[in-house]
């Protein structure tokens, strides 16, 4: 293994958006060092990565390069298949989210993480986004029991909505990004989640009969809290509303204001905050509010590439500190577990309980 002064040799796999933006971050850090890329089609790259092979094979390249760490950012179905090799032949692994497809295959990858002393990080960017940090913070201090109400809508065309038809061939949209959004809930309340509704609706001929492009889905906590989070992808979506991130408690409300002038299949857009709106509930003898609601202006935020940079630059620092990382995948599960539940939900009709 590396020393703290030598690079870590990475292998990475899947050259789609979230694979070339970390290939990007492995490139531009004197940390790491890009052992090969592998995707199964040809590919156009960043002149940045245009020097490094790209080869077909994932397990071929595994063997071959012998790598140190195995970034993981294939199509979904893939994720728990290709962590679980990695791992048994002595890698740690990145994997983009969804862990998994199944809880089952999400707490397999965990146990082999476990099994080999290998460090598991999963792609949940928002962890990394110092205002994102602060909102949870802000929500925290409110206390529960809270409100979560939460979405994330893309009228997607052309290419977006050919990537999105894509992903849709394993993975439902409140699947897919809801993991992102749930795992703030559960940071947030701590609470254990106890019951999952969901419900979706299939609203375009060019996805499979099974599968919804529009998808709603809500949680229940242990300690009262509530939460809901909706995703839609597609050409025929609404842009009205589209970026919701809210959180009430009895004490009052944190939310993020977005810019007026925001598309919703701008990347950037999916993580970027613009302001944050701290409301307290606080009323005098009159019945008026006591503190007027104060605007945090989030400036100079990380767009979509510095945030891969300060994932990566945390998978170094797990790797090289030996930082636990049990929290980090039981979090990783547990919102994985939610989004399918609601899966489940939309599919049998009927609730799930956890």
């Amino acid at each position: 293994m590396s020393s703290s002064a030598n690079p870590i040799h990475v292998l990475v796999a899947g050259l789609g958006n979230m694979g070339r933006s970390h290939a990007l971050a492995y490139h531009q850090n004197p940390g790491f060092e890009i052992a090969g890329l592998v995707n199964r089609s040809k590919v156009e790259l960043p002149k940045a990565l245009a020097g490094y092979e790209v080869l077909p094979s994932f397990r071929e390249a595994l063997l071959e390069l012998r790598p140190e760490l195995c970034s993981i950012n294939t199509y979904s179905d893939s994720h728990a298949a290709y962590a679980v090799t990695a791992m048994e032949a002595g890698c740690h692994v990145f994997v983009e989210k969804p862990l998994a497809t199944t809880v089952a295959d999400a707490e397999r990858v965990v146990a082999c993480a476990r099994a080999n002393g290998r460090k598991l990080i999963v792609g949940y960017i928002l962890r990394h986004h110092p205002s994102w940090m602060r909102l949870i913070a802000e929500a925290r201090k409110l206390g529960p029991p809270y409100v979560f109400r939460m979405n994330l809508n893309q009228q997607s065309s052309g290419d977006t909505w050919a990537t999105h038809k894509s992903l849709m061939q394993t993975t439902a949209p409140i699947v897919d990004c809801g993991v992102h959004y749930v795992d703030v809930m559960c940071q947030i309340t701590d609470a254990k989640p106890v019951e999952v509704r969901g419900m979706g609706l299939r609203l375009s001929d060019e996805i499979a009969a099974d599968m919804y492009n529009y998808g709603h889905l809500q949680v229940i906590f242990k300690d009262g809290s509530v939460g809901w989070y909706e995703a839609a992808w597609g050409p025929m979506i609404s842009e009205t509303a589209f970026f919701v991130k809210d959180v009430i408690s009895p004490n009052g409300s944190v939310s993020i204001v977005m810019d007026q002038a925001a598309k919703s299949d701008d990347i950037d857009v999916h993580t970027k905050t613009a302001v944050i709106r701290l409301h307290s509930a606080a009323t005098g003898p009159d019945g008026r509010f006591l503190i007027p609601d104060e605007d945090l202006q989030m400036e100079g935020e990380p767009g979509h590439q510095d945030l891969c940079d300060r994932e990566q630059a945390f998978v170094l620092k797990a790797i090289r500190e030996d930082i636990n990382l049990d929290r980090h995948m039981d979090d990783a599960v547990q919102s994985l577990k939610i989004c399918l539940a609601a899966d489940e939900s939309v599919r049998t009709g009927r609730p799930v309980k956890l």
